[in-house]
């Protein structure tokens, strides 16, 4: 993944003071946006674009109506794009919502919208949705409608509850159902990109509210379109992984624990090395009379720093069984130290979970390395 210099680097926004200068010439020369490329360096992405975008409006004297008249030039010309539009959108919004005008606000989010298929402006209208709620989600269902995909797919991205990168918004957080009525407009849209924001969208819900999450795909699986089941699988990707009955239900897998019979976890060894794999085999059988759809995981106990178990949840295998058919698993679990997860020796425990019913654990020891440090390890 490219960097943060890489992306909203020196050079772009060297390139955006140009653009902005043949724009609107002044007295500036627009030389706060220029001057800022000198606090970049130990800045991460969006630390980035909020400095560049105050330095922006710094330039236009935190100026509304000069800031707009200014970007509406440059947007008639083909150098502004990319990542140089983040701070852009940052400025607009941050100028629009801080005047106290309400036609600056509407304005401001007219122009986000003009902006966004130059790159996005999902991060921006975080401040937006802050400053005003409802009013900044009328205009997100308005723009359901938008012929321009890069527009519509805003109005899902924008207003995600856990959007990557952004600000949170408290209003969404609390009473995630504020969202639904876009997400109900776009879940059968003709742009994948769309499609996949509204499914992400709906996972950041189902981690809210559960139930919300599955009520609204069961909703759309009431009237589907020909991509509704693909999207709502990825919606629940984060419930069927913790075993949510609904989830599971409604992406297809079907039968319960007392439809199964689970032998194991069997371990191939009971003592792990630091840096070795835990390797287990393990057999279902469908001891009911109707055929039955499966999500196999696994849950690893893992030891933390306190001395207390942690379980973490793998994905190991679909199956499906007839009555009285069975099915065997196995898996090489691997503790190679890798950078995004301490492990600590001593007592751990697998699990299987098959359709989010956990069966009987199997104890296994992580055993330290010759040096006797943890390792740092993860999946």
């Amino acid at each position: 993944m490219p960097t943060a210099d890489e992306l909203i680097s020196p050079d772009s926004i060297r390139r955006l003071a140009a653009v902005l200068q043949e724009a609107a010439p002044g007295a500036s020369r627009w030389q706060a946006v220029s001057d800022s490329v000198a606090l970049l360096g130990p800045l991460g992405l969006s630390e980035r674009a909020r400095t560049v975008g105050d330095a922006l409006l710094a330039d236009c004297g935190r100026d509304y109506e000069r800031l707009a008249r200014t970007v509406r030039r440059a947007l008639t010309r083909d150098g502004l794009t990319g990542w140089m539009i983040w701070p852009v959108t940052e400025a607009v919004a941050l100028a629009a919502t801080a005047s106290g005008d309400g036609v600056h606000f509407d304005d401001g989010l007219d122009l986000l919208a003009l902006l966004t298929p130059r790159l996005t402006g999902e991060f921006a209208l975080r401040a937006f949705l802050n400053a005003d709620l409802d009013r900044t989600l009328a205009a997100a269902l308005t723009w359901t409608g938008s012929p321009d995909p890069a527009v519509r797919r805003l109005a899902s991205e924008g207003t995600r509850p856990k959007l990557p990168w952004a600000r949170q918004v408290p209003g969404i957080n609390r009473d995630p159902a504020r969202t639904l009525p876009v997400l109900d407009r776009l879940y059968g849209d003709a742009s994948p990109d769309v499609r996949r924001s509204v499914a992400n969208h709906l996972n950041d819900i189902s981690r809210l509210d559960a139930g919300l999450a599955t009520e609204a795909a069961a909703r759309w699986t009431r009237q589907p379109e020909t991509t509704t089941a693909a999207l709502v699988r990825h919606a629940m990707r984060t419930l069927v992984k913790q075993g949510d009955p609904a989830a599971l239900e409604l992406v297809g897998f079907h039968g319960g624990g007392e439809d199964l019979k689970v032998v194991g976890p069997l371990l191939a060894s009971t003592e792990v090395p630091m840096g070795g794999n835990l390797v287990f085999t393990a057999r279902i059988t469908n001891v009911s009379d109707r055929r039955v759809s499966l999500a196999v995981d696994y849950v690893v106990h893992h030891l933390k720093a306190n001395g207390r178990p942690a379980p973490k949840v793998f994905k190991l295998a679909k199956r499906e069984l007839g009555p009285g058919e069975s099915a065997e698993v196995t898996r090489s679990h691997s503790f190679r130290p890798i950078t995004t997860r301490v492990y600590y020796p001593g007592a751990h425990a697998v699990q299987l979970q098959v359709n989010g019913h956990r069966f009987e654990t199997a104890d296994f020891r992580l055993v330290a390395d010759p040096a006797g440090a943890p390792g740092d390890s993860g999946e």
